[in-house]
């Protein structure tokens, strides 16, 4: 977890209670708000390394737990739900604990799809995408390639910044006009190369907020 002490807040959504960890840095102009990966969770390297480079351009940070992690599942719920949660959670956050402050909207793998969906919804500043999930891996020899996810980043409006493993076995997303990749040495985890998270991260946020 990042080194500022994180106040946990429970926040109540249409499929059970989500968890916040939440960093409130004094003076902040803004905040960024970050979702756990499908299996993982919010002490995941790369979203720690992400939350330190928010930290160090004195911005608030909160790290979601979705309510199916609070309930000690790992088997992710339906997207419907996670962007339903995710919503309510970005919500409350804005109205309450993070308020009167742009939102960067963001997360790992599933949680950076569910922060694209829903960039709209949650009035996201931008959205920080830590290894895009672009398409499923290990599609047999001979069988189609999987359908790309391209069109979910393709949907958001705001700036993003995604930042992608050279070897990440589900696929290397595209550039557009408003969206920055950064790519990283190593895979899915973004482990390899830390360092560089950080920088790409706290660069972009920078320019963004």
């Amino acid at each position: 977890m990042p080194t500022a002490a994180a106040t946990v807040v429970e926040i109540d959504t249409p499929h059970g209670p989500a968890r916040a960890h939440v960093t409130k840095i004094r003076g902040a102009a803004g905040a960024v708000v970050l979702g756990h990966g499908a299996g993982g969770g919010v002490t995941s390297r790369d979203l720690v390394a992400a939350a330190e480079a928010a930290q160090a351009e004195k911005l608030s940070v909160a790290l979601v737990e979705q309510p199916y992690r609070v309930a000690g599942r790992r088997s992710p719920a339906p997207a419907r739900q996670l962007d339903a949660a995710w919503i309510a959670v970005v919500a409350h956050l804005h109205a309450k604990t993070l308020k009167g402050v742009p939102i960067v909207c963001g997360g790992r793998s599933s949680g950076a799809r569910v922060a694209c969906r829903t960039a709209a919804e949650t009035g996201a500043a931008a959205v920080l995408c830590l290894a895009f999930p672009l398409r499923p891996p290990g599609r047999p020899p001979g069988r189609p390639s999987a359908p790309s996810r391209q069109d979910e980043l393709d949907g958001v409006t705001v700036p993003v910044l995604v930042v992608q493993g050279t070897g990440d076995p589900f696929g290397m997303p595209a550039p557009g006009p408003s969206r920055t990749v950064v790519q990283v040495a190593g895979n899915h985890s973004l482990r390899s190369d830390l360092g560089t998270v950080r920088t790409a991260v706290r660069e972009w946020l920078t320019e963004v907020l």
